[in-house]
């Protein structure tokens, strides 16, 4: 099997694999909406449905695995809805012709409502619980959100990629190194615990009437902020708005460290321009060519060079505080 490859992820070694746990596909397999892994639902001849997932080769190690799936057994012990694992004779990953794969319930539900007050209060309620739990020890494993991998390694996949057009090679870099160095600065002083890591609305779910995480896979160590900031959107008034129901929601169960919100826009550079990396680093998997094609295109390009300037400015100005 190639570096990063699914090309030998058959619909038969699917099968082959759920079966190996004892479980038996009575539907098709559905693939789902997932880049990153391979993400398939079905019904079993129980009568329930499933979600199967097969973990990029060579992204985690089974030890980092495994501590994602411990996290979700803790939240779950805790009473945190969470979507967690299933078990099968006490072990909940498996390992089929090379390929590390995990089954999970399937549970259907309407997404989170992220310009909805009434929804970010029980939102942040949730993040406070889920970090109540994280705060009790680290990950082992697992890795912390660094400037390292989020600003200097996403840089290298950029360049690597050649993908951003010749014409603007130099204005895009420019930028870039200019977003770089002052969300560097920004970030530090940085205390950290367990995390969600990628806390949006689309691994966020309303399962019947409660909110319910799903999709650890990104879990890591970082600052309380980064599952919080993620929830804001909208012009600068309508973020402190949602920052102070998000907060005084989360600190019915859970401390808030307010220096945090200075990490706020140096975070969000820090998604930017990881994402950008992400995809230029994956750009060898066709499922990223036949579904980012726009990652191709030289308007993409200048669009991220407009984006980069406004970042630049938000690094620039007076941090988020919360409401008097």
């Amino acid at each position: 099997m190639s570096k990063f490859s699914f090309i030998d992820l058959t619909p038969d070694l699917i099968l082959d694999a759920i079966e190996s746990v004892g479980v038996y596909a009575e539907s098709g397999l559905l693939a789902l909406n997932s880049y990153e892994n391979r993400v398939y639902q079905f019904k079993a001849d129980d009568g329930l449905r499933y979600v199967v997932k097969f973990y990029r080769p060579e992204r985690w190690s089974k030890e980092q695995i495994q501590e994602e799936h411990d996290f979700a057994f803790e939240l779950a012990e805790a009473e945190v809805p969470v979507v967690a694992p299933i078990l099968y004779n006490g072990q909940s990953l498996f390992e089929h012709e090379g390929y590390l794969f995990v089954l999970f319930p399937s549970v259907g539900g309407r997404l989170f409502e992220v310009d909805n007050l009434d929804q970010l209060d029980v939102m942040g309620r949730l993040i406070g619980r889920m970090h109540q739990v994280a705060k009790t020890k680290p990950f082992t494993y697992r890795p912390t959100v660094t400037c390292d991998e989020y600003l200097h390694t996403a840089k290298v996949h950029l360049q690597k990629s050649n993908l951003v057009p010749m014409g603007i090679n130099t204005a895009f870099y420019t930028i870039l190194d200019l977003v770089i160095e002052q969300a560097q600065k920004q970030y530090k002083d940085v205390q950290s615990i367990r995390l969600h890591g990628d806390c949006h609305v689309g691994n966020i779910l309303w399962a019947g009437d409660a909110l319910m995480f799903v999709d650890l896979d990104d879990s890591r160590q970082g600052p309380a902020i980064q599952d919080l900031w993620m929830m804001l959107s909208g012009d600068r008034a309508t973020q402190l708005l949602q920052l102070d129901t998000l907060v005084n929601a989360y600190e019915e169960f859970c401390d808030f460290d307010h220096s945090q919100l200075k990490l706020i826009e140096p975070l969000r550079a820090m998604r930017i321009i990881h994402y950008m990396g992400w995809v230029a680093k994956r750009w060898s998997d066709p499922a990223f060519v036949r579904n980012f094609t726009w990652f191709a295109d030289d308007k993409y390009w200048e669009q991220q060079i407009l984006a980069l300037k406004e970042q630049l400015a938000a690094l620039q100005e007076a941090p988020l505080k919360l409401l008097p």
